[in-house]
Parts: structure tokens; sequence; C-alpha cells
């Protein structure tokens, strides 16, 4: 380890504390980045998580019949791969025997007359956007991901303001010097 990283935490007479400062500064913004931004990121990835394993209970599925076609999509990718999904109007027999139509999301490559199937409460509504374990899993991921590199971009933005504010304070210490030095360099020699 080369002797110029050691430099704030050893006693000298060019030690300021405006450097020791600055090294516990950059110090605990290292280990709170390694540490509290993935633990901000896992706590967020949690919170979706029990979000969405707090479906409503009773959530059933009931075959459905697309009354119209899906609104075109331009650039759909219709492999079946994230965001391939979009709203029409459906038709499903209740168990009471009668016939309700609501939206709902849907394959955007089916047809009016093709079946899908539908999601209902306990109560028999219509889901529109039911979230399935692969979406919930998709987006706990990209909850967890965000918060996290977010996180970590505070913590860095923190720790070069307060950088800022010490070489402000610095170059205030330093002109403060010179100011009373000044006048000591100027004189004639005796």
């Amino acid at each position: 380890m080369a002797s110029g990283t050691l430099r704030p935490w050893r006693r000298g007479p060019l030690r300021r504390r405006s450097d020791v400062a600055e090294a516990w500064l950059a110090l605990v913004t290292g280990v709170l980045i390694v540490v509290g931004a993935p633990a901000a990121g896992l706590a967020a990835a949690h919170a979706v998580d029990d979000g969405a394993a707090r479906q409503p209970p009773g959530r059933h599925t009931v075959s459905a019949v697309l009354t119209e076609d899906p609104p075109a999509r331009i650039g759909v990718d219709r492999s079946g791969g994230l965001g391939t999904r979009t709203h029409a109007t459906v038709r499903w027999t209740a168990a009471d025997g009668r016939t309700r139509t609501g939206t709902t999301t849907v394959a955007p490559d089916l047809r009016a007359g093709d079946r899908t199937s539908a999601w209902l409460d306990r109560h028999g509504s219509l889901l529109r956007d039911p979230v399935t374990p692969g979406g919930a899993r998709s987006e706990s991921i990209a909850v967890g991901t965000v918060t996290a590199t977010s996180a970590g971009l505070l913590l860095l933005g923190t720790e070069r303001a307060g950088r800022a504010l010490l070489n402000r304070r610095r170059y205030a210490q330093w002109e403060r010097e010179w100011a009373a030095e000044d006048p000591r360099w100027g004189r004639p020699a005796a």
C-alpha cells in the first residue's frame, strides 16, 4: 500500500482536520455504498414481493372469449416475452350463470372470438391487470435494482457535496493564511 494512501490517518505537521474529515467521509460513503445500497435494494424487492403475495384471496381463472381484436401494437415481440400483453374486452360466464364483459390483459396475437383466461377475484369481479408470479419476480428485481442504484448514486452525490464543502473551507483557510503571510514577505530586508 502506498504511503500517500494512509496520509490522512497519520499524524504530521501537514495534516489538516479537513483532510481527516474527507478521509472519514470517503470511508463511510464506501461502506454505505457496499453495504447500505444493496440492503436498500433487497428491502425494496422484498416489499414488492410482499405486495404481490398479498394478492386478493380467492383469485381464480375462468375461460373467456375476446369480443374484439386487441389494439394493434407496432413493433411488438409476439414471442411471449415481457411487454407483449395488451388490453381487450372479454366475455365470460359468471358463477351465477350470467354473461359478463370487461377489460383485461391478453396476448396481442389473439383475435375476436379466440379463447383466453381471465382472472376474477372472490366476488367474481374481473381483475384488469393480474400479477403473475413471473411478473412479480421481474418487478421485484427491477425495483430492487433501481433502488440499490439510486441509493448508491445518492450516497456518492452526498460524498461529492461534502468534499466540495471541505474544499471551500480549505480554500478559505488558505486565503486567510496567505493574507496573514503576505505583509511579511513584502518587507525589504534589513
